[in-house]
């Protein structure tokens, strides 16, 4: 945690916090909800070990995979306008976080982290940041690295990494937002909320992070007209601290006492 990332958060915050008193999904939710302290913590705290897993995996990546990629790739690429690098970088990098996240969900060990990120009862623009650090640079690890391998300019990453993460925060906002049939081309709140869904029919739905239309391709996309979720969470016996949090993915699971994964989640 340093300043910049303090004053990071206190802008999101006066940016956010009044768009969604405006424009509220759930009117009667608090700004101060249930858990907002602990996610919180998230937000101020794991920038740290998130950027440091990114970097290692990132130079791990160049220094082997890296040198069988002919360095004229990487020229070209970068000689490229930086809308244009951007535009290509979002596809990219969402279609390495749709995997990704699609086998956080399908295999249990990788479950127990990212289930921390769906124990979330109450979405808004804070809890985009409730999420595992192991989980963090896996997924975005399988989302960057190809892009760097490819060669694209550093200012074209840099301003993708801040359209990714406003976009992040919005998704998971308290905010009534209709985008039309643009919905089936760019992840909405509406998208990723009924990801979040403790609802049967929405689970393992909706995996894409910014292009909806990743999930209408590969048949994972669940938007039920403009209804949204009655309710968000999981039965996942998750404890309500950041500590415990942190260490739940580790602990054995017999001492859980939780139920045996059925892959529903």
């Amino acid at each position: 945690m340093d300043v910049l990332d303090i004053k990071a958060l206190l802008i999101t915050a006066l940016i956010f916090v009044p768009i969604e008193r405006l424009f509220a999904l759930r009117p009667g939710q608090k700004i101060l909800r249930k858990a907002f302290f602990n996610d919180l913590i998230y937000a101020l705290f794991n920038g740290v070990p998130i950027n440091l897993g990114l970097v290692a995996a990132v130079t791990l990546a160049t220094s082997t995979v890296g040198h069988i990629i002919p360095d004229y790739v990487g020229s070209a690429v970068s000689s490229q306008p930086v809308w244009l690098q951007v535009l290509e970088i979002i596809i990219v990098a969402d279609i390495g976080l749709y995997w990704a996240h699609r086998a956080f969900h399908a295999i249990p060990f990788l479950w127990r982290f990212h289930v921390i990120h769906h124990s979330i009862e109450e979405l808004d623009w804070l809890a985009a940041h409730r999420v595992h650090p192991v989980d963090q640079v896996l997924t975005k690890s399988a989302s960057l690295v190809p892009v760097y391998l490819m060669g694209f300019s550093s200012p074209a990453i840099v301003l993708f990494a801040l359209i990714f993460h406003v976009h992040a925060i919005l998704l998971h906002s308290n905010v009534r937002l209709n985008i039309g049939p643009l919905r089936w081309l760019v992840a909405s709140p509406q998208f990723h909320h009924w990801h979040h869904a403790h609802e049967r029919a929405a689970y393992d739905k909706n995996f894409a992070g910014q292009l909806s239309f990743i999930d209408a391709l590969f048949g994972t996309m669940h938007l039920p007209g403009e209804t949204v979720p009655e309710r968000y969470g999981v039965d996942d016996p998750v404890p309500p601290t950041y500590v415990e949090q942190l260490a739940y993915p580790l602990i054995p699971k017999g001492k859980t006492n939780e139920a045996p994964f059925t892959g529903d989640t």
